[in-house]
């Protein structure tokens, strides 16, 4: 396959690097960001400061982030050079905003009004609801609230840089066999899991907002959580509950097949495997080098993603 690796200087030239030795890229519907690592064959004999990072694979940018690690390094003749990165939407849990309730906002509003964040786009949303932001919250904590509330549902990452509340229109549907798979196969994670939810009322007193998850209790799981109430949720108190538990949820159950080559798939988009799982892709994991690329699609089937 086609890989490169695509710098651009602090001075705005660019460096094109395609002799790839290996890579790692994944993209995932909680985690708001894209995360890529590589090693490569470096055609410069020193370090360059560079201020962003593109990954293409057969002409398809998968990647576009900041580095947040670069080196390179000799080895008698031949130059090693190493890249971490995370794509631009990683800014929008390190940029903080002023406490205090915002009213009557979108996600339009938000991501093209309050903050210029380079590179970073949004499906067209003018759905308004409000959120509260308390001491130390992000960016994301506005968009993850406000997802939740006027689509019920948890931002994901969509393109290399496009904050997205909905299924998409145009989603494309991949379908893999038996013949496609180098495995497949189906995993739990239950360490997240929280059996019991406790909110304290406005006088701070336990007893009124209580949630308990029997899906968790059934499996002999005992986890008590204590919070605050949640003024992000003041006109649905309950809501405040259901989403942490929601949350809790996220990745619970995994359905996952793994294939030579890349397709071209992205977050949302529908996947149906070989034993007749079908739901949205909610994970994508490639990893390899210019010899080959192996990528891995997963499934959920947790609280924001069903299966078919």
């Amino acid at each position: 396959m086609n890989l490169k690796i695509v710098f651009k200087k602090t001075e705005n030239t660019l460096i094109t690097e395609d002799k790839i030795l290996s890579f790692s890229f994944r993209k995932e519907a909680y985690t708001p960001y894209t995360a890529f690592s590589a090693v490569y064959a470096a055609s410069f004999d020193r370090p360059v400061e560079f201020s962003e990072v593109m990954f293409y694979i057969n002409d398809i940018l998968i990647h576009h982030g900041l580095v947040n690690s670069s080196e390179v390094k000799k080895d008698g003749r031949v130059y090693t050079g190493r890249i971490s990165s995370r794509s631009f939407t990683s800014l929008l849990r390190q940029n903080q905003m002023e406490p205090g309730i915002y009213t009557q906002k979108s996600l339009n509003w938000l991501v093209d009004s309050f903050r210029e964040i380079p590179y970073i786009t949004h499906e067209d949303n003018s759905q308004e609801s409000y959120f509260f932001i308390k001491k130390g919250a992000t960016m994301w904590d506005a968009v993850v609230n406000l997802a939740y509330k006027v689509c019920d549902a948890y931002p994901y990452i969509r393109g290399a840089n496009c904050v997205n509340f909905n299924a998409p229109e145009n989603a494309v549907q991949f379908s893999y066999d038996e013949r496609d798979m180098l495995e497949n196969g189906f995993e739990v994670t239950e360490d997240r899991l929280v059996s019991h939810f406790h909110m304290a009322d406005i006088q701070g007193e336990y007893g009124q907002y209580e949630l308990t998850d029997t899906d968790v209790t059934d499996r002999q799981i005992v986890r008590h959580r204590f919070f605050e109430l949640d003024r992000q949720f003041l006109y649905n108190p309950q809501q405040a509950l259901t989403y942490r538990d929601s949350y809790a949820s996220r990745g619970w159950r995994r359905y996952f097949c793994s294939y030579s080559g890349y397709r071209g798939e992205d977050l949302s988009d529908l996947a149906v495997l070989e034993n007749s799982v079908s739901g949205r892709i909610c994970r994508i994991d490639i990893k390899g080098s210019s010899a080959g690329v192996t990528t891995e699609i997963s499934v959920y089937n947790d609280k924001f993603y069903s299966i078919d």
